[in-house]
């Protein structure tokens, strides 16, 4: 089965294999030494039948991973899997040294707690996934409270939530004398592009491929078509009311490519006027000149125009329409990992 790397993706098809009957275990990285080539909270899902998808190794180790999936679906004890994997191995998924690797596998053991989760990601509420690694057990931990039958210290709540308001992936933590592995999981990133012009097609491609939400919103229709963008969200709206409908969030991106301020200009206010984690415009140093001019005009600060990358992209010296689609997807995948 093809391998999924988004984390919702390998929970809503755990999910909707327990939907139709089949038992399914989840496999989890919960900590790494050295070059291990997926990071810890990478997961795994597999049903009984064997099938999976995602990874936790890119492919070393998945076989053992699954037979072992198999027999704690059977009944067996949830269980700890220690793996190193050697140099060879790692030369043939990409990396230029081996490492080891520590992935906890236990069977699923409350399907409508697994929907709440998917359900909270499907609405990109950020959830810190608390589980026991004794029982295999696991609690839901969100900025509204706790779900889920497992006990869940106070302290373990404590760093669960400062884990959410960090963004932090993943830790161990104790509880009592249960040792718990805290999965902060958080929305995929969005990228909202403005403009439905030639970079944008190279774009929003390489933006998905990233691991991106991605949405093209144009009021233009001639542009706007599923010809020109396949399987990609679309927009006819004019951006400022498209943002009313859709608010940006502290994982949402924008970059706009028209360069036309009626369509450019209101999309970047909504963006100021939001936490967006990243915000682009396409254009010379003149025209964002006097694109900060106008913005002044609307009462934006200078502070407020520092947020703004323009010219947009990191300085590649490309000048082609996906040159220039490299180096926005470039930018904009380093601010999200929070490199200067």
């Amino acid at each position: 089965m093809e391998t999924l790397t988004r984390v919702d993706d390998i929970l809503n098809q755990a999910r909707d294999w327990l939907k139709n009957g089949d038992r399914v275990a989840l496999a989890t990285v919960i900590s790494t030494w050295g070059s291990s080539p997926r990071p810890v909270g990478s997961q795994l899902a597999i049903n009984e039948h064997g099938a999976f998808v995602g990874s936790v190794s890119g492919g070393c180790v998945e076989g053992a991973v699954v037979d072992s999936a198999k027999s704690i679906i059977a009944g067996a004890e949830p269980a700890i899997l220690e793996f190193s994997v050697s140099d060879e191995q790692a030369m043939g998924v990409g990396l230029t040294c081996g490492g080891t690797l520590k992935v906890f596998v236990t069977a699923v053991h409350d399907p409508s707690l697994l929907s709440q989760l998917c359900e909270h990601l499907a609405n990109r509420v950020p959830v810190c996934v608390v589980m026991s690694l004794d029982s295999g057990e696991f609690s839901l931990v969100t900025g509204d409270g706790i779900c889920g039958a497992s006990a869940v210290s106070d302290q373990t709540h404590d760093t669960a939530l400062s884990m959410l308001k960090n963004g932090e992936i993943a830790v161990l933590a104790g509880a009592g004398e249960s040792e718990v592995f805290a999965h902060s999981i958080i929305p995929p990133p969005r990228l909202f592009i403005v403009g439905a012009g030639h970079i944008t097609q190279a774009l929003a491609p390489m933006a998905q491929i990233a691991g991106f939400e991605v949405s093209v919103i144009d009021p233009r229709t001639a542009f706007t078509t599923a010809e020109r963008f396949p399987q990609t969200d679309l927009s006819t709206l004019w951006p400022d009311d498209y943002f009313r409908l859709n608010p940006p969030d502290a994982h949402s991106a924008l970059v706009t490519l028209v360069h036309d301020p009626k369509i450019d200009d209101p999309a970047l206010e909504s963006a100021l006027y939001s936490d967006m984690f990243y915000i682009g415009a396409l254009g010379s140093r003149k025209t964002h000149r006097g694109r900060v001019d106008r913005l002044r005009i609307k009462n934006f600060t200078d502070q407020d125009m520092m947020r703004i990358h323009a010219p947009v992209g990191l300085d590649l010296g490309g000048r082609k329409p996906a040159e220039i689609a490299v180096s926005i997807i470039a930018e904009i995948v380093q601010a999200w990992n929070g490199v200067e």
